[in-house]
């Protein structure tokens, strides 16, 4: 099959993918078409269906696999598939590992490495509270699995466990650096920074919102499972506890990010920077390994605020 991630601009493509997303929409002129998404393991792409009525758009539904035929042209910098013909694939007819994206890296390694590091922190209750869910088999298998978004960054199999690991490594880093940080607490919050992702996005296939993940986000449901687990361990500080709930709650670092507290403590300043800068520079790596053999400008990014390209070696 040709992956999203080789589509390039006049291509027509004719394979099956899965459909995450299907819509009807007006146009100003009045004419109804439907946008739609589809996603391989490679990502994902938005297309349009401009002539929903027509006798080649068969029946299907979100999460169907489909067989798509259509033109890639350029929107806005972005790849976007004009969707001719579609219909609902069989079983048999596809592979579902070819369409779920998944990190490069080893998930369990990934875990004993996160958890190398973990097992340094020092402060009894700290390392209580860690050992209470990263030890239990149940959450170590959904934390393993998960993606760390829907779209942006990490958004795949494992992405989750690949963002926390890389958040916490750069704040063990930071703490060897700035000895003034509270290293137990940093890394701490490091590692329980994201855990609400669990909650807040279902799992693969749909990799979509949940309704708790609309109506609370996953910084506040964090906070709670957090809470949670300091109550639950007898003589938990609550100073320490409300320090590390904090982190959780700052760690997007402003308020127009979803943080419903801005930095107060400096390891909250510390795990903003580490969640910040392993967001962006993933971003940057999938959007550079995205464009393929096109070494040329990428065309203007929201996200980056700025045209890119690739580094002469890269």
């Amino acid at each position: 099959m040709k992956y999203i991630a080789a589509f390039r601009e006049g291509d027509r493509i004719s394979d099956i993918y899965l459909c995450k997303h299907r819509q009807q929409a007006v146009s100003k002129t009045g004419k109804t078409y439907e946008n739609v998404t589809f996603q391989d393991k490679t990502g994902v792409i938005d297309g349009k269906i401009w002539d929903p009525g027509s006798s080649g758009i068969g029946e299907f539904d979100a999460m169907d696999y489909v067989h798509v035929t259509g033109d890639v042209t350029m929107f806005q910098g972005s790849p976007q598939l004009n969707v001719k013909r579609a219909r609902r694939a069989d079983e048999g007819e596809y592979l579902p590992a070819d369409y779920l994206p998944c990190t490069d890296k080893d998930p369990q390694q990934m875990y004993r490495q996160l958890m190398e590091i973990l097992g340094t922190v020092s402060n009894n209750y700290l390392q209580l509270l860690i050992r209470k869910y990263f030890d239990d088999e149940s959450f170590a298998r959904a934390f393993q699995q998960h993606s760390a978004a829907k779209t942006v960054h990490h958004g795949f199999v494992g992405g989750l466990l690949e963002h926390t690991l890389s958040v916490v490594r750069m704040c063990d880093y930071f703490s060897g650096c700035y000895t003034y940080l509270n290293r137990d607490l940093l890394l701490t919050a490091a590692a329980f920074h994201d855990v609400g992702k669990l909650k807040e996005l279902s799992s693969f296939p749909e990799n979509d919102y949940t309704d708790d993940g609309q109506l609370l986000g996953h910084i506040v449901m964090g906070c709670e499972l957090v809470g949670y687990g300091c109550r639950s361990i007898k003589g938990f500080p609550k100073r320490l506890a409300s320090e590390l709930q904090h982190c959780i709650l700052a760690h997007h670092g402003e308020l127009e990010y979803g943080s419903p507290k801005k930095p107060a403590l400096p390891e909250a300043l510390a795990l903003n920077l580490a969640d910040n800068a392993d967001a962006k520079l993933e971003s940057m790596r999938e959007l550079i390994e995205g464009a393929g053999e096109n070494n040329g400008w990428l065309g203007y990014n929201k996200l980056f605020e700025s045209n890119i390209r690739k580094s002469t070696e890269f």
